[in-house]
């Protein structure tokens, strides 16, 4: 029956529009943004996104925020821009290191930088750190344990053709914070099911007791995250 729903698009947008009224994000994220952008200028920048499943939602609900969103995906962002306000900007967009520019540009000075591509993201939040966040949210990979590790930049990134299981992606928590500290940053939450780091200028959590297993992913593969690292650990990884 979900697949049914998923492929008519009004039937699909009315189940979204549904979900929405109590929809946050995966775990706490929202929260945690509460929390820590309460100062914050009221814009954000959110790149990889479900349209009703990402971490600004909440606060793209909100008439005072300002956003832009951004995914490689068509039917998302046509979802997307039926079901938000009109106030979020949502753009279709597959990025690489070449056609960042426009979000460096998007808002004069930017709130919040939500970063969940399952690829490049390390690379893209060394890119796109100079924009000076106040507050940084990327997702981290679990299954790569704790050592300062990211896969090397891939313009046509896809998990899913890098490794059966879709395990093989991003960077390690502990070379996300170690990539934020070199420009000011320290870690300041880490989501209550693990894969979503928060950042800030005044954060002081440490990467090493701070890490969580990606619940969701241990849920759903029944595989623990020691054994995951044991399928991937053969792929190719840069040292940060």
């Amino acid at each position: 029956m979900r697949a049914l729903v998923e492929k008519i698009t009004p039937v699909r947008r009315l189940y979204y529009r549904a979900r929405m009224r109590s929809a946050d994000g995966q775990s706490d994220e929202s929260l945690i943004l509460d929390r820590l952008a309460v100062d914050a200028p009221k814009t954000f920048v959110e790149f990889g996104f479900h349209p009703i499943e990402f971490n600004c939602l909440r606060l793209a609900r909100n008439a005072e925020w300002r956003g832009l969103l951004i995914d490689g995906s068509a039917r998302q962002v046509a979802d997307a821009r039926a079901l938000l306000p009109k106030h979020i900007e949502v753009v279709e967009r597959f990025l690489n290191l070449n056609n960042l520019d426009f979000i460096k540009k998007a808002f004069p000075r930017l709130g919040i930088l939500s970063i969940d591509v399952d690829g490049n993201d390390y690379w893209f939040l060394k890119e796109l750190i100079e924009i000076q966040p106040a507050v940084i949210c990327v997702e981290y990979n679990s299954s790569f344990g704790l050592d300062p590790i990211t896969v090397p930049y891939d313009p046509t990134f896809d998990r899913h053709e890098k490794h059966a299981r879709g395990w093989y992606h991003g960077a390690s928590l502990t070379a996300l914070a170690k990539l934020c500290s070199a420009h000011g940053y320290g870690l300041a939450a880490v989501s209550e099911a693990g894969g979503n780091a928060f950042f800030t200028r005044d954060g002081r959590l440490d990467p090493h007791t701070a890490w969580k297993p990606n619940a969701f992913r241990e849920s759903y593969s029944g595989v623990a995250h020691e054994q995951q690292w044991k399928a991937i650990g053969q792929l190719p990884f840069e040292s940060v």
